[in-house]
């Protein structure tokens, strides 16, 4: 538009007359008719959806398959030999082959050991590399709570957060994962066997009454084995349960580096840092009220994300997981869906090889939710529990939600802008004599609210943030209809307004929800912040810190 208006100008200043100034004026309109905002987003955004989607198709792209260094090899070979036809359908079928799917492009371990907490080293493409460390969390919430424990729970949350937001933190985002699952009802099928009685067996040489009294007595044993038997089916049809997660990121800039030679040299004292640095938040979790905390290994954190690719895959299955190739499942996709082709391994007894195992298949859809996508309305800290255990959602889903954490400098300045810019507008609607809306002053007092959190001596700081959810079905059809409960409950019981859908690249998707710490581009600094960290400079070598 500025091109447009600006371009108008000129040619109307240097004699273009009436047709410059058509020109800009539909230039001016159509700019605005592409990118008006509907319940669909904009025209422009479906364009670029469709156009990405064709250059994936195209490309082979829409297909993962993953690494197997045979049939890479032969693959190069066949292209050495093939004609140019055939060549080019073998470079499609080499770029589906790769070491992980989109959702964890660039991907790797610092630490992978057993028994030790999972380092994963992450490289995407066009981002700033950094580590991240999935943790284990009960939760705050269980079972019957008061406002106050609600209240202080939050608080805990805030200072938790607030504490690795300062210049001197090295963690820069935090993503709060939320896995909704059917319940493994194992556990309790094992205590039934375990406290059970054996089943009754008829001695040698029977009368009539020892044969009538083990009819009895074996009638009986059914009776329990089918009353303990709906009792957990009961128990436990429709009913979900939650896994909850808090993943944790540090980028590799100069001052982690600065901060790791402290503890030596090499990747060695990457790790050393690391671990001290896992220890803390380990600490600050527990303080912020998330009840019992562990640090995932790598297995536990590849076992997460395949069981999110394949519910049928128990989500503590670790042992048999190589975290340095397991982490994709083979999958395709198509324009609203994420499709992944696997197997069922809860149906193998010990022993039994995996070709034995029935195939599955399951659709993933993975949506967006913007800040300026949310209805304005104050929100308690529960406004997303509808989302989390409503009885009107019975699919599978992951609720992921990324902060990327600013310093209070820098908030501060931000809700400055914001206070500035909501009282300018409901002063104008003021001075022309209209009524002003609901929602500019809501706007407005939301806006002071955060100025005031973050005025000084509060030790507050601000974030930014956006969320995810993946939702999962069996079938094309259950997907369609996941869709739409979806869409109903974040409408009318959450207040978001609208769902980004993330169609035409939903494998990378995907992993905005997995437990690496995907999904969120951070804020570029201010000028002012950019020249605050230039004189800072770098820490000397001599310094104990």
């Amino acid at each position: 538009m500025a091109i447009f208006i600006g371009g108008g100008m000129i040619g109307v200043a240097f004699g273009g007359g009436l047709p410059v100034l058509f020109i800009a004026a539909a230039g001016v309109g159509v700019t605005m008719l592409v990118t008006a905002t509907t319940h669909r987003g904009t025209i422009l955004q479906r364009r670029t959806k469709r156009a990405r989607w064709k250059s994936r198709q195209r490309l082979g792209t829409d297909t993962f398959i993953p690494f197997d260094d045979a049939e890479w090899d032969r693959l190069q070979k066949q292209a050495a030999k093939a004609t140019k036809k055939e060549q080019a359908e073998t470079a499609k079928l080499l770029r589906q082959m790769r070491a992980n799917p989109d959702g964890s492009d660039g991907m790797g371990w610092l630490q992978y050991s057993s028994k030790t907490p999972g380092i994963a080293w992450h490289a995407p493409v066009g981002q700033q590399p950094y580590l991240s460390v999935a943790f284990a969390v009960s939760g705050q919430i269980r079972g019957m709570e008061s406002a106050g424990a609600l209240t202080r729970a939050a608080a805990g949350w805030g200072r938790f957060l607030a504490r690795r937001a300062s210049p001197a933190s090295l963690i820069s985002d935090v993503q709060t994962l939320t896995r909704v699952l059917p319940p493994d009802t194992a556990m309790q099928d094992r205590w039934v066997l375990e406290r059970m009685e054996s089943a009754p067996v008829l001695g040698d040489m029977p009368t009539d009454e020892d044969r009538a009294l083990h009819a009895i007595r074996l009638a009986s044993y059914e009776a329990q084995k089918r009353s303990y038997s709906e009792v957990i089916q009961l128990t436990s049809q429709d009913a979900m349960v939650q896994r909850h997660y808090v993943v944790v990121s540090w980028p590799l800039t100069q001052k982690f580096t600065d901060a790791a030679a402290k503890f030596g040299s090499g990747r060695d004292a990457w790790r050393a840092l690391m671990a001290d640095q896992i220890v803390a938040t380990v600490r600050g979790l527990v303080d912020a009220r998330m009840g019992t905390v562990r640090p995932l290994t790598a297995k536990q954190t590849v076992a997460v994300i395949r069981h999110q690719q394949n519910p049928n895959m128990p989500i503590d299955l670790a042992g048999p997981v190589n975290p340095l190739r397991d982490v994709g499942l083979a999958s395709h996709d198509e324009f609203s869906a994420h499709v992944v082709e696997s197997y069922d391994p809860t149906i193998l007894r010990r022993g039994d090889p995996i070709e034995d195992a029935p195939g599955v298949t399951w659709w993933h859809r993975t949506a967006a939710i913007h800040g300026e996508n949310l209805a304005v309305a104050g929100r308690s800290p529960l406004w997303c529990l509808d989302l989390l255990v409503g009885r009107e959602l019975t699919f599978v889903r992951s609720v992921s939600f990324h902060m990327h954490l600013i310093p209070a400098g820098q908030a501060k300045a931000a809700a400055r802008a914001d206070v500035v810019r909501d009282m300018a507008g409901v002063v104008a609607e003021q001075q022309k004599g209209r009524l002003v809306s609901d929602d500019s002053t809501t706007r407005m007092s939301a806006a002071q609210r955060r100025a005031k959190d973050l005025e000084a001596g509060s030790h507050h700081h601000g974030a930014s943030w956006v969320g995810y959810i993946t939702i999962s079905a069996p079938t094309r059809e259950d997907l369609a209809q996941a869709s739409r409960q979806l869409e109903e409950a974040c409408a009318t019981g959450l207040g978001i307004d609208f769902l980004d859908w993330q169609d035409s690249f939903q494998a990378a998707a995907s992993g905005t929800t997995w437990p690496i710490g995907r999904g969120l581009r951070p804020d570029s600094p201010s000028l002012a912040t950019r020249a605050i960290g230039r004189l800072a400079g770098r820490s000397e070598k001599e310094a104990l810190s």
